[in-house]
């Protein structure tokens, strides 16, 4: 089989996807072409989509939700999830998040295979008892949806590292820089990156639907 890799905004634009991760404006009809090949894996931050490797999954790690308890990769083991990042005093982009990631518990509430990770980025202010209170107030289920904290530098290296969701980290390198990305990311059983979408979009979201119906028939 031919090895199909060309750069993300070339695939973008001819999926008619949109470059949503990226905060562009494109929004045509999506190809079928995707639902013919299936998802393509996310090995990189560029996002070069490719359909023949995949080598890159997320690192193990180890953080406390809502109820105190360790989430770690065996919670999601065998579970297509969607990921985010967040901070509960957020003026901005993250209830939109947050109300759009409840639109999805909704939606797939009654989906085993699929579950919700939104780590905070402001770890040192979302302790256990305020994710509580946050969870409790944005009706969040417990055994669909976790919210994590944990030590900065653990969070921020595997938003890096592992989700790929501070673009502006792979412009300046500063470990420094505060994280804050619009960015849902579609994770499978296996631990792959299968795609990456802005989570404020109702077209992303129901894009990230299609997908999530594709991933769900690529493992049946």
């Amino acid at each position: 089989m031919r090895s199909i890799k060309i750069n993300s905004l070339s695939f973008l634009l001819i999926l008619g996807m949109g470059l949503s991760c990226k905060e562009a404006k494109v929004k045509t009809s999506e190809n079928t072409a995707i639902e013919k090949t299936g998802l393509p894996y996310f090995n990189a931050a560029d996002f070069t989509p490719d359909w023949d490797t995949k080598v890159h999954r997320i690192p193990s790690f180890s953080f406390l939700n809502q109820n105190g308890d360790t989430i770690t990769n065996a919670t999601y083991a065998g579970k297509n999830y969607v990921a985010n990042f967040f901070f509960t005093i957020c003026p901005g982009i993250c209830p939109k998040l947050t109300a759009n990631m409840g639109l999805l518990q909704e939606a797939y509430n009654h989906d085993p295979d699929l579950m919700l990770l939104s780590h905070s980025v402001m770890p040192w202010n979302d302790s256990v008892p305020v994710l509580k209170k946050y969870a409790l107030e944005n009706d969040i289920e417990d055994s669909k949806w976790n919210l994590v904290t944990g030590p900065k530098e653990a969070i921020y290296d595997i938003a890096r590292n592992g989700y790929f969701a501070d673009e502006n980290f792979t412009k300046t390198q500063d470990p420094e820089n505060f994280i804050h990305t619009e960015n849902f990311i579609l994770v499978d059983k296996e631990g792959y990156i299968r795609g990456v979408y802005n989570g404020t979009l109702e077209l992303d979201l129901e894009r990230l639907k299609r997908h999530i119906k594709i991933l769900k028939e690529e493992s049946n």
